[in-house]
């Protein structure tokens, strides 16, 4: 199983020596960073802001804090967005309301997949098979929330007692906590000192910060608010000084898992089980966000603008099937990259007013019959076009239930939980939310790595689209009670974060794969609520059956192919120690796509493979389907899911924002 490695990479990560030896080296394969994931254009951007690891003199890029310009730009785009939207604290609270006392519970317990246990559903093993994988932390939040229920619905039937639904029975036992090599990584870490995990700050350098990802968020900050409780640790913590470090995430041998590439049976459990993590990481930082409903809206008068995104979707996948934005979103971004991107003060610099109404009605009328002259449209006005599409949904971008989540980043402290709770909040959004979300920083971030032409360095365009996101008249916000320098910096500081980390943030947390992996394993394990004895009788049956390998033999695998003309081929390969997934899949284009005696597949006349977007899946076992890393480990991999299937297959094709 992965957690055993992954827990003592944790371990290894948090010991202040090893870290010491990391920061001598460049990272390894081994190990992974935002970087590498980047487009070029975001590579360029990163190596801006790398650039103050030199000697040369300061530019505004590397500013620690937004200048004045910046602050008087990002309340200028507030003014604009009450103004221009109607925005008025009094529609606010018409539009979205809090949910009645106990509402939030309830609808918690049903979006954590819990609802079970405050009905009185006799069925038990799908609360059974969730609950069991939970940690303690996350335990105890769900724990609150039930309690929570059940005291403000004291008129109504009472549910079941919350002793009841904790018992030893259904949780997993102290001494299955006590066997977990990633809880055995964690007790390790509490008992070192600060210093430790935080390597003293260099002057004038941002340190690296070192993400692990294999223990659950909300159990790394029991242990962090623990050490900083220590008097001799406090004067040991790093200073936050508006500098963005590298930050460095060790891959673990079962390699990266992004969004895209989990099925949505599998994605359902991660939302699930990163809106507990997420709860409880809130709980631990005492954090109170209150959960908002938007209420009903009158239907758009315009097809374009004013729809909920979904709809929108909806309506633009008939005409176009693999579109996962909206197609004028798409249309926006792809002009500005292209006639945009360079004009200085693109974002900042207004454009008028009459012609933005003009191009709106244009766009309205005639966007699909693809009759738009976008030569003549000016780059200012489009951008401004752009900032109305997203503040004019009539759902915030961010979505109405965790708009003020993403707010409440700004009040935490630690850059690393920061991450942590952004992380999670990008897990739990819409696909189209989500796909939208992502277009549109990858765009921020190519408009930032040309900041040398357009003058719009990472602080610029994160106080200016910060209003643009956070703010949306559907859910109150306390950003317009004031203008404040410390409300403007923080909400432009999470902007920016979002900018600058997003390849870290699309990515799914080793800790919660292995979490929906023994999901799926305990949910197919029906047995467990039957007598002990039959328990341990279909355990041996099940065992005896399993065909065991033969000694000194290394294990191989029958690999399915789904790729064209070779849909009922297989391949075998042999796995050893170093396999992994490039290699399998170099063993197929050798074996079926570039071999000249297979009529069938072979390499274009100008030296491409044909059928190069393939990828291996793993099927079945305790995964859905999982398209994997290619530097996964393969006999890791098999020894994580024996009974998973491998397919090799194209990947879906997927538009921008995925």
């Amino acid at each position: 199983m992965p957690w055993g490695r992954s827990g003592s990479a944790a371990l290894l990560l948090f010991s202040g020596r090893v870290i010491g030896r990391y920061k001598a080296r460049d990272p390894s394969p081994t190990e992974m960073s935002v970087e590498p994931w980047a487009s070029p254009q975001d590579q360029a951007a990163a190596e801006l802001s790398h650039s103050e690891h030199t000697d040369t003199p300061p530019s505004q890029d590397q500013e620690q804090h937004p200048d004045k310009l910046c602050l008087d730009s990002f309340w200028s785009e507030v003014e604009n967005i009450q103004q221009g939207s109607g925005y008025a604290d009094d529609c606010s609270r018409r539009d979205s309301k809090h949910s009645e006392e106990g509402e939030q519970e309830e609808q918690w317990l049903a979006d954590a997949g819990l609802s079970t246990l405050i009905s009185e559903d006799t069925e038990t093993v799908d609360k059974t098979a969730l609950l069991s994988t939970l940690t303690k932390t996350q335990a105890e939040a769900v724990k609150r929330r039930v309690e929570t229920y059940t005291l403000r619905k004291r008129n109504k039937p009472p549910p079941r007692d919350v002793r009841d639904i904790f018992s030893s029975q259904t949780l997993v036992s102290e001494s299955q906590h006590s066997e977990d090599p990633a809880q055995n990584s964690m007790a390790s870490v509490a008992k070192s000192p600060l210093s430790a995990v935080t390597p003293e700050h260099q002057r004038g350098t941002p340190k690296d910060e070192y993400f692990i990802t294999d223990v659950a968020y909300c159990e790394q900050a029991v242990i962090l608010i623990k050490q900083a409780k220590l008097p001799q640790n406090n004067s040991q913590r790093r200073k936050e000084d508006g500098t963005l470090p590298r930050v460095i995430c060790p891959k673990c041998r079962l390699g990266v898992t992004r969004i895209q590439d989990l099925s949505h049976a599998d994605m359902k459990k991660v939302r699930q089980l990163a809106l507990i993590d997420m709860t409880a990481l809130c709980d631990l930082l005492e954090l109170e966000v209150k959960r908002h409903k938007t209420g009903k809206r009158k239907n758009p008068e315009s097809p374009l603008f004013g729809v909920p995104l979904a709809t929108l979707l909806e309506n633009d996948q008939k005409l176009k099937p693999s579109a996962s934005i909206p197609l004028l979103l798409q249309e926006l971004l792809s002009f500005l990259e292209k006639k945009g991107i360079d004009s200085e003060g693109i974002l900042r610099v207004p454009g008028s007013q009459s012609r933005i109404k003009l191009l709106q009605q244009n766009l309205e009328a005639n966007f699909y019959s693809r009759h738009v002259r976008w030569d003549e449209v000016s780059p200012n006005d489009a951008a401004a076009l752009l900032k109305k599409f997203i503040r004019e949904l009539p759902a915030p971008l961010l979505t109405a239930e965790y708009l003020n989540n993403f707010s409440a980043v700004r009040e935490i402290t630690e850059l690393k939980q920061k991450l942590h709770m952004l992380n999670l909040l990008i897990l739990l959004l819409p696909e189209p939310n989500r796909n939208t979300l992502k277009a549109l920083l990858e765009f921020l971030s190519k408009v930032v790595s040309k900041e040398k032409k357009n003058r719009m360095n990472l602080w610029a365009v994160a106080t200016i689209m910060a209003p643009n996101l956070f703010l949306h008249k559907a859910v109150p916000s306390r950003l317009t009670e004031g203008g404040e320098k410390g409300q403007a910096e923080k909400a432009a500081d999470v902007m920016r974060l979002l900018i600058r980390y997003q390849d870290l943030l699309w990515t799914i947390p080793n800790f919660l794969m292995s979490q929906v992996r023994r999901l799926n394993e305990n949910s197919n394990r029906r047995y467990q609520l039957y007598d002990r004895r039959f328990k341990n009788l279909l355990r041996k049956i099940h065992t005896d059956s399993r065909e065991k390998p033969e000694k000194n033999s290394e294990p191989h695998r029958t690999v399915k192919i789904q790729v064209g003309e070779l849909e009922s081929s297989t391949m075998d390969y042999q796995l050893n120690l170093n396999s992994r997934a490039s290699d399998l899949l170099a063993q197929f284009y050798r074996q079926f796509l570039r071999s000249p005696e297979n009529g069938k597949g072979k390499m274009r006349r100008n030296g491409s493979v044909a059928y190069s977007d393939c990828a291996l899946y793993e099927v079945g076992g305790n995964i859905g389907e999982h398209c994997l890393d290619p530097d996964t480990h393969l006999l890791d991999l098999y020894n994580s899911n024996p009974g998973g299937e491998w397919i090799i297959k194209r990947r879906p094709s997927c538009s921008r924002g995925l």
